[in-house]
């Protein structure tokens, strides 16, 4: 079975790829498209910042 840290350490770093990846396409399209895909990247910052969070709130001793 797989531990939870591990399974948010790997959605963290989906996160950040797919942040990665919009900001990549968001360079190729016109202007008024590309504030959409920024703001998408905005959303998955934080989906990135939430998840890590909750890793270091696991990384507390209890």
């Amino acid at each position: 079975m797989i531990k939870n840290e591990e399974l948010l350490a790997d959605a963290s770093e989906t996160l950040a790829s797919a942040r990665t990846i919009v900001h990549d396409f968001a360079h190729l399209i016109p202007a008024s498209q590309r504030r959409t895909l920024l703001g998408t990247a905005q959303l998955i910052m934080l989906g990135d910042l939430t998840v890590n969070r909750v890793l270091d709130n696991l990384k507390l001793p209890q």
